[in-house]
């Protein structure tokens, strides 16, 4: 296991969601590391980690194959603790177990247009409300892989993922949690297809 030496308090660690297959970005469903795929000039995980870590006090990446190219990013890497790629949620599960600050945020690694105030307003909604769980929603829906935990709800994620169910919406909506607002629809983009990384090219 990892174990960060940061400061506690208010601290938060961003926790990178790299651990997916990737079925839909590859031309034959074998699935690719969309993180990894080049996307104006650089991984596309490269443009999401430059918004994520000024927002953050430390950073940690959830991947599970092209482990070497993930820490070439400089920030530690952590595999699934459960088998068969079981989504987001073991990707929490293992940064839940890894991390030192009080509280976890998740950001999928095909997003690189997040809010640049994405902690702040997840932060400020859980100080507001005490909530241990907040979660970005839009005008249009919920977002529920841009989240922010409190390390006190392990626990209660471990008996939910011990009954076998996935589904992070699932999880979190047996927990008190808090939606936060964001105006902007795009900013939470994801970039799932092979078009979609043309379409989002500088013409």
């Amino acid at each position: 296991m990892v174990t960060l030496l940061v400061p506690s308090g208010g601290a938060v660690t961003g926790l990178l969601l790299a651990g997916g297959l990737g079925r839909r970005m590859s031309a034959d469903g074998q699935g690719v590391d969309k993180g990894l795929q080049p996307f104006r000039g650089r991984p596309m995980a490269a443009h999401v980690l430059e918004r994520m870590r000024p927002q953050v006090d430390a950073v940690l990446v959830s991947a599970n194959a092209n482990l070497e190219c993930w820490r070439a990013f400089g920030h530690p890497v952590l595999t699934d603790l459960l088998p068969d790629h079981a989504g987001p949620l073991a990707g929490l599960h293992a940064g839940l177990r890894a991390a030192a600050t009080p509280r976890v945020v998740t950001v999928p690694c095909d997003s690189p247009f997040l809010p640049n105030d994405l902690v702040a307003r997840l932060a400020g909604a859980m100080d507001a409300t005490g909530s241990p769980v907040a979660v970005a929603r839009t005008p249009a829906r919920t977002h529920p892989v841009f989240l922010m935990v409190d390390r006190s709800v392990l626990a209660h994620l471990e008996t939910f993922l011990e009954t076998g169910r996935r589904r992070i919406d699932a999880w979190y909506g047996r927990l008190p949690h808090v939606e936060v607002e964001f105006p902007d629809e795009d900013a939470f983009r994801n970039i799932n297809t092979p078009d979609d990384l043309r379409a989002f090219e500088p013409q």
